[in-house]
């Protein structure tokens, strides 16, 4: 997350995603910083950091320069290298990103994707680490915890583009079109999926790209966040459609 929170306040609160935020209305001993002092100052940080251009991983280009439509670009470009085993993020020195990214991170995309282990999100956008932050759930659906996440990545880092990705032959979406009975709480995945199995009209491809747009604007609309990040043109909301036999995405 910020510089400000080190190695021994991720120790303690055991989140290595976040960097270890206190609880709501704690005080880090010998700090007096509560946890929305800690957000204000974690967003402070990340003005200056912006304001001093620190540069993102080579192929995104400097964070501070990089609009909303140059980081959907590089999102885009890996996946062409993707589907033509040109691969480069594998040949990156990964002691030196680990290195870089130990205190501090820095993703210029963020990418609401399905749980579906045939979709390795960094892989088919050849990214590695710390060039996306990535949420994922089955349906690729905006869950409050989704949502929440996604409005960290973009107000607290920075990130310039959320991309909701859907995927062909997506086993949510196909469950919630049947509504036949399954084990446990996986019925509960139905109820936000409902409006793209209408809208697909009896077809699951439809109704998967229906979902990632549906799930899109949901992001922009439902969050204040989000939508005022959009509004200000210092953030893009995309629907995507991943075609599993290609490896190709596709901006809807």
């Amino acid at each position: 997350m910020s510089d400000e929170i080190g190695p021994s306040a991720r120790l303690e609160s055991g989140c290595s995603c976040c960097g270890g935020l206190p609880h709501p209305g704690e005080s880090r001993p010998g700090t007096g910083m509560t946890r929305r002092g800690l957000f204000r100052g974690t967003v402070g940080g990340l003005a200056a950091t912006t304001a001093l251009g620190t540069a993102l991983p080579r192929n995104a280009a400097a964070q501070a320069a990089l609009s909303p439509d140059a980081a959907l670009q590089a999102l885009m470009d890996g996946n062409k290298r993707f589907i033509s085993q040109t691969l480069t993020s594998l040949h990156e020195d990964l002691a030196i990103l680990k290195a870089h990214t130990i205190e501090k991170q820095e993703p210029f995309a963020a990418v609401l994707g399905c749980a579906d282990s045939r979709v390795p999100v960094e892989l088919i956008f050849d990214q590695t680490i710390g060039h996306l932050f990535v949420t994922r759930v089955a349906g690729n659906t905006a869950y409050p915890s989704m949502i929440a996440s996604l409005e960290y990545g973009a107000a607290v880092l920075g990130t310039k583009v959320i991309i909701v990705l859907g995927h062909a032959n997506c086993g949510a979406v196909k469950a919630a079109m049947s509504g036949g009975a399954v084990p446990g709480q996986i019925s509960s995945l139905y109820a936000p999926l409902q409006p793209a199995v209408e809208a697909g009209h009896g077809n699951l491809e439809e109704a998967i790209k229906a979902n990632a747009r549906i799930q899109a604007r949901l992001l922009e609309n439902s969050s204040p966040v989000l939508g005022g990040l959009v509004k200000k043109g210092n953030l893009k909301i995309v629907a995507g459609y991943y075609a599993l036999d290609t490896g190709t995405v596709t901006v809807l």
